[in-house]
């Protein structure tokens, strides 16, 4: 279970990584870098990268990549924790 702290702290987090037509192999480094000097990162999955998943899907897939966890996803945003 996810801190409910986490979640708070995420709802006025900008979007900082997006996945986009080349799914989430190409943002792996640059989120992985990013949750090493940061608690929370938020990444947005455009419609291009979606294809035939889900968020949360992708989500999941990013977050194995890059060693995190996800907070939440709502809509097509996804935050990370590490």
């Amino acid at each position: 279970m996810v801190n409910p702290d986490l979640r708070a702290e995420a709802h006025d987090l900008d979007v900082t990584v997006w996945v986009g037509k080349g799914g989430v192999e190409p943002v792996i480094e640059e989120c992985s870098d990013q949750l090493a000097n940061s608690k929370l990162v938020k990444a947005k999955f455009l419609r291009a990268a979606r294809g035939g998943t889900t968020v949360d899907e992708l989500a999941d897939e990013l977050a194995e990549a890059t060693n995190a966890e996800v907070v939440e996803t709502r809509g097509n945003t996804a935050v990370f924790h590490r």
